[in-house]
């Protein structure tokens, strides 16, 4: 058996310390609170996140295959992204989607150096008209003091130096019309976990893309951060009947530049490299996607928004060169992945038939294999994007990881157990699969506040990613086009971080922001019976764009 490469996924650019010049002076208060915890949480590092899921059927569970490096630091990485002081240097080590946070910030921190424009770019298939004022923003990522976990109660009775309180700010702009119906609100300082403000905070209300913010949380609390996914392929006894086993990742691609994510092509040219030292150069060619079960096609049916879920699939069985969004899909995204590789094959001299489905034996032997990036990584990329996508995928993976079946209920059975088992609150909760694109999912303003206060706590490092992979307002991913002129968030582009959510007659807004005493506040804004998404998603950006301006104590 021949141990192929294993290319490690590096982080992305150098540390932005160039930003720390850049902030504004009220935020110096809150580095010097900031320093002790940081240094006691950065003490804490260690790599007691290496554990790797068992996750796959019984049958799979009998192949060896070559083993992957230890990738421990890119928890601790992703750690210190998370530990950033507040004055605003980005001490990022860990990775970061190859389009999102640190090239945002990069860019940001240069613009703040020369004057002009600069055109940032969403990395997101979203096209921006010409380029625009860098923000004057603060941190883009402000430090984690604390170990707040839990939320506590309304606080309104005090208020800021101008006499501004949450509930006088916030209250006005979560009235408004255009946020339709039923409402929910919470704001949580996230280093004390002290619940601020609270507005219908424990009505269970369809959450739609913001459930990915528990998916990402439970992912990464049931198999670490630096857990790796495996596509590979085995032969079996005889040395003619090859078998592409699919090992779950939803980001394996076809593109000739794979863009730091697992490659088919490579893959392909490892199996022909191996088959071709061994005398082989025809084989049969068959695919195993027996990792999941169940239905694949989610209860919306078939939608540009999600491709029928495999445990093989390349380019999420996009019929475009998109990365992202919205786009037509195969049919059976399996099959596609399997022709491509067969065709990849012939390239490299070793000829197959025709692509069927078939389990591997527990007698093949491994031939090659290619690892996703960390799961780091891919919870980013779920949540900059709002991938739905990745979203099934990392659901079915942490059923695998916690004995359940590879399958929309097995995924949101484990989703569900997992927040109860780290202490979430997780009254009226309903989960029906991973992305939210399922309607009778039903999440609470206060749980989500809870799951962003929960992956910004010093004894949580795993799950700082959920915190990283937040698209940034005006920079990067669902955010992008939004918080930019005209968009009802002039102000806050740079300071805002939230995962969005849209269904007909449903926006969601959960995320961070920085406020003007420097904290870190997590916030969780829930709309239903809206009538206009646009007007909806107006007033949720000004609704965050106040708070980060409020000032309010």
């Amino acid at each position: 058996m021949v141990v192929p490469e294993l290319r490690p996924w590096r982080a992305a650019g150098p540390h932005l310390v160039r930003a720390a010049n850049a902030v504004r002076p009220r935020l110096t208060r809150a580095a010097d609170a900031v320093r002790p915890h940081a240094v006691r949480a950065g003490a804490a590092l260690r790599p007691r996140i290496a554990r790797l899921s068992g996750a796959v059927t019984p049958r799979l569970a009998r192949i060896t295959w070559p083993k992957s490096v230890g990738t421990w630091q890119y928890t601790a990485g992703a750690t210190a992204a998370g530990l950033v002081l507040a004055t605003g240097a980005v001490l990022a080590s860990g990775p970061w989607d190859a389009t999102g946070q640190r090239t945002a910030e990069r860019d940001w921190a240069a613009a703040r150096e020369r004057t002009g424009g600069t055109d940032h770019g969403s990395g997101s298939g979203t096209t921006i008209a010409g380029p625009r004022p860098a923000p004057s923003a603060a941190s883009v990522l402000t430090g984690l003091a604390g170990t707040g976990e839990t939320g506590g109660t309304t606080d309104d009775v005090t208020s800021g130096a101008d006499g501004k309180t949450f509930g006088g700010v916030l209250g006005p702009l979560l009235a408004d019309g255009a946020l339709g119906t039923a409402r929910g609100a919470v704001v949580v300082d996230v280093a004390t976990g002290r619940r601020l403000y609270g507005a219908g905070a424990d009505d269970a209300l369809t959450p739609a893309s913001t459930t990915k913010i528990a998916t990402a949380v439970a992912a990464l609390s049931a198999m670490g951060a630096d857990h790796r996914l495996t596509t590979g392929t085995v032969l079996e006894p005889g040395g003619k009947d090859l078998v592409l086993v699919g090992g779950g990742d939803p980001t394996l691609t076809a593109h000739r530049d794979a863009g730091g994510w697992a490659s088919l092509r490579t893959l392909a040219e490892r199996t022909a490299a191996t088959l071709k030292k061994r005398g082989v150069t025809r084989v049969t060619l068959s695919y195993d996607t027996g990792l999941y079960t169940g239905p694949a096609l989610h209860p919306i049916g078939v939608n540009d928004n999600l491709a029928p879920v495999s445990a093989l699939t390349a380019d999420e069985g996009r019929t475009d060169d998109s990365s992202s969004g919205p786009a037509a899909r195969v049919a059976d995204p399996a099959a596609d992945a399997a022709a491509r590789f067969a065709g990849f094959l012939e390239a490299d001299g070793v000829r197959t038939t025709s692509p069927v489905s078939g389990d591997a034996t527990g007698k093949a032997t491994a031939v090659a294999t290619v690892t996703s990036p960390p799961l780091s990584a891919l919870v980013e990329r779920m949540l900059t994007h709002s991938d739905n996508d990745i979203a099934e995928a990392l659901a079915r993976q942490t059923a695998l990881a916690t004995g359940r079946p590879g399958s929309f209920s097995g995924g949101a059975a484990a989703i569900e157990s997992q927040l109860r088992r780290i202490g979430l609150p997780l009254t009226g909760a309903r989960f029906n699969d991973g992305s939210g694109l399922n309607r009778a999912d039903r999440l609470t303003a206060d749980l989500l506040t809870a799951l962003l206060v929960k992956a910004g706590a010093t004894g949580h490092p795993e799950l700082r990613p959920v915190l990283t992979g937040l698209p940034v307002a005006g920079f990067t991913g669902t955010l992008a086009a939004r918080y930019t002129g005209g968009s009802g968030g002039d102000g806050a582009a740079g300071v805002v971080r939230a995962k969005t959510g849209t269904l007909t007659g449903v926006n969601t807004l959960a995320g961070t922001v920085v406020d003007q005493d420097g904290r870190l506040l997590a916030f969780a804004f829930m709309a239903s019976g809206t009538s206009s998404p646009t007007a909806a998603q107006s007033a949720l950006d000004r609704t965050a764009t106040a708070l980060a301006g409020c000032g309010c104590r």
